[in-house]
This record gives structure tokens, sequence and C-alpha cells, in this order.
């Protein structure tokens, strides 16, 4: 999540456990201390896939802030040993504030690798957008009456933070009601599936993208809302899965494999072979792209240390038109004009052969 969610929501949590005795020094703690596991976003490295992959890892660990509460926790008391609260709340505290952190974070579809040093799939519930007005602004007004009068009503905070976390789950709720409506769609139409998971559209939980892959290497991009009555929309899309033999043994490309849970589209545009991933984004509008590959004078190809591909944005008229399609499956939203689009922009010359 942004900055400030993360900020606002340490800043609760602190205030709800300790504001009588901390006073509204809690909040300033509280949204100091839940911004400490972004702080990896200083680290520089070589390229922007190391940049994306590694980011959400060590500093998201609930094993390293867990012990990083503990330490804390241990330090404050030896430094105030006399303050009014024990050991063991101010630890739970400060474990609270740091590891809602990362599980907010894995809310979201980017990617957190809560387990690190373990490496399974990072974890990407995709119930909520990175941004969602809804999550935040009651932490944010919790926050500054909390300001203004003080935190010393415990219970209006946890209220606030237990609306929040039920609209946690029911995003994940309608993720998983929408992604039951398109299989089934699809299923209805004789269309297989390998692979299929929703992502929630910019600012909200009602309305939803849908990738799916196919057996013979396609994917579908298809978009619902909470609200609809009639079958989704959608579109194929080609995966081009034979150009990822070119980047086989590059372990960078084996990292984002892992990293995305192998949602990756390649694409051929001119001299470059781009990456894309498809969790981030949607048709013509792809967050994450990256050259990793380009076509030599001998007709090959050759992997070279990626570079990040500019992909365009949804301008306002997009973002209206997905507001509307909440409340309105008609008309569709345009995706094949999209992906046409995209594809015009980067229609080039001769490219390798696969």
């Amino acid at each position: 999540m942004d900055s400030l969610t993360q900020a606002v929501l340490g800043a609760t949590i602190q205030a709800a456990c300790l504001g009588r005795e901390q006073g509204r020094r809690a909040l300033a703690y509280g949204a100091v201390l839940a911004t400490l596991p972004d702080m990896d976003v200083v680290i520089r490295y070589a390229d922007p896939v190391s940049t994306m992959t590694y980011h959400r890892g060590f500093s998201h660990s609930v094993f390293v802030l867990t012990a990083l509460a503990a330490l804390l926790a241990w330090l404050i008391r030896r430094r105030w040993p006399a303050a009014p609260y024990s050991g063991l709340r101010l630890f739970a505290t400060l474990w609270l504030v740091l590891v809602t952190h990362p599980i907010l974070d894995a809310f979201t579809v980017y990617g957190t690798q809560l387990f690190w040093p373990l490496t399974p799939t990072p974890a990407s519930w995709a119930a909520v957008f990175i941004i969602d007005p809804v999550y935040t602004l009651p932490l944010l007004g919790a926050v500054v009456v909390s300001i203004v009068r003080g935190p010393s009503h415990p219970s209006s905070l946890a209220n606030v933070l237990a609306f929040t976390t039920a609209y946690l789950f029911f995003g994940l709720g309608s993720r998983l009601y929408v992604e039951h409506r398109v299989h089934d769609a699809l299923t209805a139409q004789g269309v297989a599936v390998t692979q299929l998971r929703g992502v929630p559209m910019p600012f909200n939980t009602l309305l939803w993208r849908v990738i799916a892959k196919t057996p013979e290497g396609r994917s579908i991009e298809a978009v619902a809302s909470v609200f609809d009555r009639g079958p989704p929309e959608w579109i194929y899309q080609p995966l081009g899965q034979n150009f990822a033999a070119v980047l086989a043994d590059v372990p960078l490309h084996q990292r984002l494999r892992w990293f995305t849970d192998d949602w990756l589209r390649y694409d051929a545009v001119g001299d470059a072979l781009v990456v894309s991933d498809l969790r981030m984004g949607s048709a013509g509008y792809y967050t994450f792209r990256f050259k990793m590959a380009t076509c030599q004078a001998d007709g090959r190809w050759a992997p070279v240390t990626p570079e990040s591909w500019e992909s365009p944005r949804p301008a306002w008229p997009q973002l209206q038109l997905m507001f509307a399609r909440i409340v309105q499956q008609a008309p569709p939203l345009p995706l094949a004009a999209w992906a046409d689009e995209l594809a015009a922009k980067e229609k080039a010359g001769a490219v390798c052969p696969a």
C-alpha cells in the first residue's frame, strides 16, 4: 500500500494500544515505526528487475520484524524502566505496528516476501488496489481526530481498525466471487483455462480484471463487476511463450517468473524482447515491463541487463470509463481497442525469429 496508508495504520494501532499512556506521541511513534519496512527502497540495484523483486523482501519478513519488535521493546524498557506499561504489552504493540505493514502489502497484487529468507511465491492476495480511499480515509480521519482531541478513546480507534480489516476481507471475498463468475462464464463458452486470478481495478474493490491462461498458450483478459448480471467481456491476447526460451538460463528472468508466479507475457518489439508482468495494469496499460534481450545482426536473441520499458498509463477518460463500468455493464470496457492501441504503438520492423 501507499506510504500514507501505512503511516496512518501504524499511528492508529499504536494509539489504540498505548494512547492513554503515550498521548499524542503514540500517533507519531506508530506512524514512523510503520514506515520502517519500506526503507528498503533506499537500496540501489543494478537493474529494474532486481529493484522490483527485492523490494518487499527481508524488510517485510515477519521473522525479521518480530526480532526487531523484540529488540526495540527491550531497548525501550531498558531506557525507561518505569514506563506505565509492561514489556509484553509494549512488544505486542510494536509487533502489531510492524507486522501489519507487510500483511497489508500482501493484500495487494505486487508480491510480499512474508517468510523471507524462505522462498515461497511472494504473497499476492490482490484484495485491494494499492491506493484505496475506502480503506485509507477512515484511518486518516481517526488520526486527525486523535491529534485534535488526544487518543483517549481506544475503543473508537479499535472500531476503525475493525472496519478497515473487514474491508480487506470484503475485497478478498469480492475477488473470489468475481473469479468464480468469470470461470463459469468461460466454461459455459467451452473455454478451458489452466490458471486464473482476479486483480482489483483502480481505487475500488467492486470492479475487477480477471486474467487467465489457456492450454494453447494464450491469455484472457476479462472485466467483471460485483454488480454484473450478464457475462463479462473478455479478449484473447498472446503470451509469446515461445520467446521465453531465449531467457531460460537468465537468473533474473527466473527470479521474475518466481516473483510473479509466472504471470508474464513476451513481446518482440523491433529489436527488443519485452517481458510484461500481466498482474498489474490492464490490456494496453501494463505497469511493469522490461527489455530483457536484443536482436543481434546474425538474427539471434541475446539477453541483456534488463531495462525498464515505457508503457502507456490510463488517462482520465479511461479511468472515467472504469468507474462507470462498476455499475453499468453496457457499454463494456473497450479492451480490444486498448490492446490494439498498444500494439499499434509498438509495431516495428524486423524482429528475430523465436
